[in-house]
């Protein structure tokens, strides 16, 4: 009999189509109904509804209750930077639409990945304050140097705030897309906030997508020399 922990049974779970483009929806981070994920699964909420207690039941996602209602929500940032890392493995969808290329664009552009920034904006991002010297990179983690540390104290990040959550400060995560690591964790949840309360990005909550604003554009190349066309 084995001691080790069961696989498979995650492995099942992550096995059906529906629960697992359930599980890619909830990467955005937020909450969402029963309803919601039945709409972006193409199924119905009953069988929404089945799947999403055998995730809950598998502690893969949360579910809070409010009055008559139940939100669903990614257990922790752990599953979705597995879940990350599954998809830079997984083989592109078939596109059979120019909805569904539309969309695959611009999902590959700018994304989020549970609460921080993805895509080809996320990983420039990356690149760009690596570049700068503002963040060294030594295996699976980024370090702020001091450089670093005035850089985002200027640019209005509370760096004594985010050390202190009880979560993971500045790893790197396996971008699915770029096939390259972008900023994770509370800095980079940091960052994508600051970003939204400045309106340089909007969010596409039904598809995880990020667009960069015209005041965006201009921010990112003045900030951190990224050109966005």
């Amino acid at each position: 009999m084995s001691i080790s922990p069961n696989v498979a049974e995650v492995a099942a779970l992550l096995g059906e189509t529906s629960r697992a483009t359930i599980l890619t929806s909830l990467m955005d981070g937020r909450f969402h109904t029963a309803s919601e994920l039945a709409y972006m699964a193409a199924i119905k909420p009953q069988t929404a509804s089945f799947h999403l207690s055998k995730l809950v039941d598998g502690n893969l996602v949360i579910v809070e209750k409010h009055g008559r209602h139940r939100y669903y929500q990614l257990a922790n940032e752990e599953i979705a930077r597995i879940l990350e890392s599954f998809l830079a493995i997984s083989p592109p969808p078939e596109v059979r639409s120019l909805k569904q290329s539309r969309q695959m664009k611009l999902l590959q552009n700018a994304r989020t990945c549970y609460d921080h920034l993805a895509g080809k904006l996320g990983v420039e991002l990356t690149e760009a304050m690596l570049a700068a010297g503002y963040l060294e990179k030594e295996a699976q983690e980024f370090t702020v140097t001091t450089t670093g540390e005035q850089f985002f104290t200027d640019f209005g990040i509370d760096l004594v705030e985010l050390r202190g959550k009880r979560r993971s400060f500045s790893h790197a995560c396996l971008d699915w897309s770029e096939r390259h690591h972008h900023l994770a964790g509370a800095l980079g949840n940091g960052l994508l906030k600051k970003f939204l309360t400045l309106g340089w990005i909007t969010q596409d909550p039904s598809i995880r997508a990020v667009t960069i604003t015209d005041k965006g554009k201009i921010g990112f190349k003045k900030t951190f020399q990224i050109e966005i066309k």
